[in-house]
């Protein structure tokens, strides 16, 4: 369905270094040839969703969307714990602790960040036991 997700940043440097420790928690590597100003993750062009940064094009300042979040698929509760985790220890803020949400029920394990430039972010493992 998806092809891939791009978000603006105000600092590639910066958000380079937040999502290459959350993509390394969930095994996705960064994409090694973009173009200067750009970073991509995915395992290869080939193979599924990517997801990608830059300056916005209209050259103002990045901004978050209210209501506006992109989840990324877990392979276990402990994978969340460490993507709020290295998140949190790379300039995310806390949105969402880990754990289950009462709305989502009892096997929807879910933790909430945001990135440094103010987007929204969740990781969910979605069949906790």
């Amino acid at each position: 369905m998806l092809l891939y997700t791009t978000l603006g940043t105000s600092d590639l440097t910066r958000a380079i270094r937040f999502y290459k420790a959350i993509f390394g928690v969930l095994g996705q590597p960064r994409l090694p040839d973009w173009a200067d100003g750009w970073a991509g993750w995915r395992k290869d062009y080939d193979a599924g969703f990517s997801f990608c940064l830059c300056p916005p094009f209209n050259g103002e300042a990045a901004s978050a969307g209210n209501g506006t979040m992109a989840a990324f698929k877990a392979i276990s509760a402990a994978q969340v714990q460490s993507f709020h985790s290295v998140g949190m220890t790379n300039g995310g803020a806390d949105a969402g602790a880990p754990g289950t949400r009462e709305a989502y029920g009892p096997d929807f394990y879910v933790a909430y960040l945001f990135d440094p430039d103010g987007h929204k972010l969740a990781c969910v493992y979605p069949h906790y036991e």
